[in-house]
């Protein structure tokens, strides 16, 4: 199977079912940035509350190519991020096995939105033990190659319906499960086991 597909900040569980089910997905990066979506932004659940990280951004008008939007390294975002990464999971099973890995990438500097998205993607894919191929467009097709899932826009909140089966776990803090949040929840409350629930999940947007 293989997917045409917009990319994320520290993507969410619906997001990565996809990926883990995929024999090749192909990374778009000839679109538009979109604000207030995904492309810079994701959630983590906090002792108080779903809490959002947002990727600040400079030159991000409407009509700009994604892959030319630069980051805003002044705010020292990653540092923040990571920061509150500690505070929420820090004490999850399997924070110490992974923390050093999304501390280092989270606080190079990235030039680009678009090369801190990948390189996060390809570490998580990593972690998680996701074989899938990535691989990036060269070009942009309105209408992909026959037998190319198209999920482009598709993924586009957090309360989504497309996952027909989403299996849950331990989380941290609280007693409701918080449905689709960012994978690094699923990640370091589950650790190994993450790849075996995101494939046991069903997803509607592969379906035909």
């Amino acid at each position: 199977m293989q997917v045409l597909i917009d990319l994320h900040y520290l993507p969410n569980l619906e997001y990565f079912t996809v990926l883990a089910k995929a024999d090749k997905v192909y990374i778009e990066k000839f679109e538009n940035f979109q604000k207030q979506s995904f492309r810079n932004r994701c959630y983590i659940k906090t002792a108080q509350k779903v809490d959002r990280l947002t990727v600040p951004v400079v030159g991000a008008n409407k009509g700009r190519p994604l892959r030319k939007v630069k980051l805003d390294n002044s705010t020292q975002f990653g540092v923040k991020h990571w920061r509150s990464i500690l505070t929420a999971y820090g004490r999850s099973p399997y924070f110490e096995y992974y923390s050093d890995y999304i501390e280092k990438a989270l606080t190079t500097p990235y030039e680009t939105l678009f090369e801190l998205n990948f390189a996060m993607l390809k570490l998580i894919c990593k972690l998680l033990g996701i074989k899938t191929t990535l691989e990036i467009t060269t070009t942009f097709e309105k209408n992909p190659a026959e037998g190319i899932i198209d999920l482009r826009n598709k993924i586009t909140k957090t309360d989504s319906d497309t996952l027909i089966n989403e299996q849950s776990y331990i989380q941290v803090f609280g007693e409701n499960f918080e449905k689709n949040l960012s994978i690094l929840d699923l990640l370091f409350c589950e650790g190994p086991n993450a790849i075996i629930i995101l494939k046991s999940q069903n997803s509607k947007l592969l379906e035909r």
